[in-house]
């Protein structure tokens, strides 16, 4: 049976995100499964295992008025405002690593159905003459599964550029010089007489076409649910970090950076950021670290029985491993 659709209103993005989580954290079993399109004033979302501090000109954003919100999933940050066109899939999905493709290529459908021809590149991104045009990010959680992405559309670029400040590292992977340089919107290209209402249609003829009846208590437990989480600094915001090593490192399925705490011989802190997409398991990793020894076969007894790739969907478990011992010895 084909999931049931829902659209919310232009918002912040912290009641979205609250919404969405709500959505997901209470589909009831037996479900079909939701789909959700959604537009938020200017913000930046940032993947939940980032750095703000690396991802974002804070300085621009607090003079721009623009709210940084940290979001349940993992992957890169990104810029929306109300020409950004973001989807949902929340169903019922015991599965293992990325569910991107199957669902992607119904997006890929619609904006063919709108003249742009959009394809699927990496894992999770849909790209049309040469530009991004959309990128997506997973969660699983309770036998559940969250998909969800953003459509540029008419989304404000320049400004978009001048928040988001992804390292060297991922412009390299990516082949520019800046966010600006690899992104586009969809309206640039799609056929004449389109519209944001006509990719909306678009997108629920091919995705959902069956609306979802509505909730009224949906909206009480989104503000409550945003108050308590996605508007709090203790969210949003990096905490204090004391860390005297770091190692950052670029896999194929995402970037890792490892900040290491050591004093008097053992690890005393221990945060683990990147881009990288994750099903849970990352803050247990930590606390595996914490009070360890700061030495390779030590590091390496702690890390044993840990589920590498439900923590890094797509990694290889051996080389994590290495990483982690590497960063204890001082690799690059």
């Amino acid at each position: 049976m084909p999931p049931r659709h829902l659209v919310l209103p232009l918002g912040d993005a912290a009641r979205n995100l609250a919404a969405e989580e709500v959505l997901f954290r209470t589909l009831p079993p037996g479900h079909p499964g939701l789909f959700l399109l959604w537009r938020n004033e200017p913000a930046v979302i940032v993947g939940r295992h980032q750095c703000v501090a690396d991802e974002v000109d804070m300085a621009a954003a607090e003079r721009e008025g623009v709210p940084v919100v940290r979001r349940i999933t993992g992957g890169g940050a990104v810029f929306h405002d109300a020409g950004t066109l973001c989807f949902s899939w929340i169903r019922h999905d015991a599965g293992m690593g990325p569910a991107f493709a199957p669902l992607l290529a119904q997006v890929a459908a619609a904006l063919a159905d709108m003249g742009v021809p959009a394809r699927l590149t990496g894992r999770n991104d849909l790209e049309a003459a040469g530009r991004k045009i959309s990128g997506s990010a997973q969660f699983r959680s309770g036998g559940r599964l969250l998909v969800h992405g953003t459509l540029l559309v008419r989304t404000d670029l320049e400004r978009m550029g001048r928040l988001l400040t992804p390292g060297a590292a991922k412009r390299r992977a990516h082949g520019v010089a800046s966010v600006r340089a690899r992104v586009g919107n969809a309206a640039d290209l799609w056929a004449a007489g389109s519209s944001m209402e006509s990719l909306h249609a678009a997108l629920l003829a091919r995705c959902a076409p069956e609306a979802e009846p509505p909730d009224a208590g949906l909206g009480r437990m989104a503000e409550l649910l945003a108050g308590r989480k996605y508007r709090s600094p203790d969210w949003n915001m990096d905490g204090p970090s004391a860390a005297t090593r770091a190692l950052a490192r670029r896999f194929p399925w995402g970037g890792v950076e490892l900040r290491l705490a050591l004093r008097e011989g053992r690890i005393r802190d221990c945060r683990v950021t990147g881009d990288f997409f994750s099903d849970g398991g990352v803050e247990a990793l930590e606390r595996r670290l914490e009070g360890c020894p700061a030495e390779a076969a030590a590091v390496r007894r702690a890390l044993e029985g840990l589920a590498w790739e439900r923590i890094f969907l797509g990694c290889e478990a051996e080389a994590m491993r290495d990483f982690f011992v590497s960063a204890v010895r001082g690799g690059a």
